[in-house]
Order: structure tokens, then C-alpha cells, then sequence
């Protein structure tokens, strides 16, 4: 059998779970998600020895820490994946909840009511709790989901993809409602770009290079989780010792993650006194700098001067590009041309600038006095989360139960026909 032939008998058996699924009431949905949770715990040893082959591969092929980092399971991480999954169940069900409702002159009542969006593809890379939160996201909506992780992940996925299918199917989850695309070619993306017939939605996230594939090729809706380019401005009344701690945080506590800062702006009336205290925090924890020449003078040891592709640039790692600006609206200016529109900041004591930032920022989340690594769906009351996303439709931000949902108008007569 060919990949694609491979991913085609994948999406039929979606297609077909989809009606057996839909007919779950919220209960039976959280009864397969607890299950779902508690063998996630009990296979843990099969899990984290799956882990451990990835790890053993990525250290071979020279991954970066930061990508090790985000590959990395533990007894820890798996516990939280499973207490994810029974936040979830814990969550309200979207489903048939009723948006608006009305009566026309003529009787007829009409209803706009939540259904589900249908089967849902997701693609991604190096993390394998994202086979966890996309999956148990899915089936509490109603959509059955098909999961395509990246190569260097593929033992991790595999194994928690067959804890979650030997769980919910104990607890009565229908056939094929999970399913994980069992090879790692670029094939595989391809077949399911192209499976309309099958897939209602896409969501791939990733590096740049994997989303535009899927972006030119896709022959049905996509959502994208794009680049985390996370900017911090530090403003002329910033509390200093605040706007430290901020960036401190959002730079280092988990630098490989997409809500992690990339760049720092200081307006200049600052920069003197705060850029030498924060850099050397910051050079603490490992950070070097790409600097402009301001900053670089202020920064001292471990800058080095900006390229300009520093700027738009998604380190992922203890990298921060630095650049002192005369102004909000400069900052504002260096957001909307370099930054990725996902998560932005700013520290500062003037309400009335930070209001001007909180509107005129065009991003996903907007922060007043906050680290962006609060962009999450747990850290939101989302639960977990099936991505973040950087387009303004049909979702934006963390994508959650409510983002995997669409509605349906449901009218209700008397025997009305139309004069």
C-alpha cells in the first residue's frame, strides 16, 4: 500500500466514525476522555520507553536543546497530559449549545445551534503532548481526528495514539475516532492536503516551511499555527523591576516554546539604565543578544550586532534580538513589520499608552504588564489546546473546544410554506 493509499483508508474510516460519534452525549464523551486519561498514566512505561528511542535519535541527529527539551517526556509531563485530558472532560461541551434563537412573523422558529466541524487533520512537529491535546480536544467536540506528527517524535506519538484508541475504546468510543498516520514522510501531508473528500479541516503547525506546504496545497480550510515571533516593549514608564521579571520570564523559562519572547524593545529614555540590569539577568540564564547599535553599547558582553532577519526571526532558543526605539508607535511599527501577530507586550505604567498598544497591536493576544508565555489554553480556562492560532479566521489565539466547532441552523414549523 502506497502512503497515500495509506492516508486515504485513514480518512474513510474517519469519515465513516463520524456519524457513530456525533451520536455521543456529553457524558459518554467525558467517560472516554477519563478512560482515555487513566491509561495514559498506566502506559507510561511503554510511553517514556517509546520516548527514549526519539531522544536517542534526536542527540544522534544534533537537535538543539530546545528541541530535545520540547521532545523530552517524564513521569511528570505525562501526568500532566493525562490531568490535561480530565480538564477537559471537565469543561463545558459546547456542543448543541444553543448561540441564538428566534420567532419569524410567519411562526417558523430558527435556532443557531454548535455542531461539529467534521473530521479534522492535524499536523505537527517535535511535541508529542500535541497527540494528547488534539486528539481529546477532538473527540469532546465530536471530531474524529487524524494525527500526522513529525519523524523525530514518532515512537512518543505512536505509543500515546495507542493508550488513548485502548482507552476511549473501553469506555465505548467508536472505531477510528483517533488515528495516528503511521509513517513520517512528506507524502503523507501531501495525501492529506489534498483528501477534501474526507478532511473538513486542517491544522498544521510547525516551522515555517512545513505551514506553507501545507498553505499552497490544501484543498480545504486551514488553520494555521504559525511562527512565535513574541515581542516585549519596555515603555518610558515601565516599572523596571517589573519589565525585568517579565522578560526574564518570557525569554527563559521555556525558550523553545512559541510564546516565548524573541524580541525586546526599550524606549530610549530607559535604555541607559535598564538595559545593562536586565541583560546581565538575562545573561544569567544563558541569553546572548542581536543587538542594534544602541543597545549594543549598553548590553556589553554577549551582543552582537542585528542582521536584519534577526528581527522576523523565531529563535526558539536563549536568543533575544534587542533594539531601542524613540517611541510606542515606533514599537508598534517594528510589531506589525516583523512580528509574527501572535503574542505582544507591553510594560508600562501609562494607561492611556498601554490602551493605544492593547488596540492598535494586531496580534492573536495583546499584553499589558504580562509575559506572553501565558498564551495557552490551560493558562486561558481553555484546558488544553489544539494550537495557537495566527489567522483571524475562522479562529484566533488558543484554539479550543469552541474553536473546533461550527453551527448549523435548526427551524422548526408548523406546516409554513413560503407565499
Amino acid at each position: 500500500m502506497t502512503t497515500e493509499e495509506l492516508v486515504l483508508e485513514i480518512g474513510r474510516k474517519a469519515k465513516a466514525a463520524s456519524r457513530k460519534l456525533a451520536r455521543l452525549d456529553t457524558a459518554a464523551k467525558n467517560r472516554v476522555l477519563l478512560a482515555m486519561a487513566d491509561r495514559l498514566e498506566s502506559a507510561s512505561a511503554e510511553i517514556l520507553a517509546a520516548n527514549a528511542r526519539d531522544l536517542e535519535g534526536a542527540r544522534a541527529s544534533g537537535l538543539s536543546a530546545a528541541m530535545i527539551d520540547r521532545l523530552t517526556l517524564n513521569e511528570k509531563r505525562i501526568t500532566a497530559m493525562a490531568d490535561g485530558v480530565r480538564s477537559v472532560a471537565g469543561l463545558e461541551d459546547p456542543v448543541g449549545r444553543v448561540i441564538a434563537e428566534w420567532t419569524r412573523p410567519n411562526g417558523i422558529r430558527i435556532s443557531k445551534v454548535r455542531v461539529p466541524i467534521g473530521v479534522i487533520g492535524i499536523i505537527y512537529e517535535s511535541r508529542p503532548n500535541v497527540t494528547s491535546d488534539a486528539a481529546v480536544l477532538c473527540i469532546k467536540t465530536g471530531n474524529p481526528v487524524i494525527l500526522r506528527g513529525g519523524s523525530e517524535s514518532i515512537h512518543s506519538n505512536l505509543a500515546i495514539a495507542r493508550a488513548l484508541q485502548e482507552g476511549g475504546a473501553a469506555a465505548g468510543l467508536p472505531e477510528d475516532c483517533v488515528q495516528l498516520v503511521p509513517v513520517t514522510d512528506r507524502d503523507a501531508v501531501r495525501a492529506m492536503a489534498q483528501m477534501d473528500r474526507y478532511l473538513d479541516l486542517i491544522v498544521p503547525r510547525g516551522g515555517h516551511a512545513l505551514i506553507e506546504a501545507v498553505v499552497r496545497s490544501a484543498r480545504m480550510p486551514v488553520i494555521k499555527h504559525y511562527n512565535g515571533v513574541c515581542i516585549i516593549y519596555a515603555d518610558r514608564d515601565a516599572d523596571l523591576a517589573m519589565a525585568e521579571r517579565i522578560i526574564v520570564n518570557a525569554k527563559t523559562q521555556r525558550p523553545g516554546v512559541c510564546n516565548a519572547a524573541e524580541t525586546l524593545l526599550v524606549h530610549r529614555a530607559i535604555a541607559g539604565e535598564f538595559l545593562p540590569c536586565a541583560g546581565a539577568a538575562l545573561r544569567a540564564k544563558g541569553v546572548t543578544f542581536r543587538a542594534d547599535a544602541e543597545s549594543l553599547a549598553l548590553l556589553g558582553e554577549g551582543a552582537v550586532p542585528a542582521a536584519e532577519e534577526d528581527w522576523s526571526t523565531e529563535y526558539l532558543d536563549l536568543i533575544l534580538a534587542v533594539k531601542v526605539v524613540g517611541d510606542v508607535g515606533e514599537a508598534i511599527d517594528h510589531m506589525e513589520r516583523y512580528g509574527s501577530h501572535h503574542s505582544d507586550a507591553i510594560v508600562t505604567r501609562d494607561a492611556a499608552v498601554a490602551e493605544r498598544f492593547l488596540n492598535e497591536v494586531d496580534s492573536a493576544t495583546v499584553y499589558w504588564n504580562a509575559s506572553t508565555r501565558f498564551t495557552d489554553g490551560g493558562e486561558f480556562g481553555f484546558g488544553a489546546e489544539i494550537g495557537i492560532s495566527t489567522d483571524k479566521l475562522h479562529a484566533r489565539g488558543p484554539m479550543a473546544l469552541e474553536e473546533l466547532t461550527t453551527y448549523k441552523y435548526q427551524i422548526r414549523g408548523e406546516g409554513q410554506i413560503r407565499e
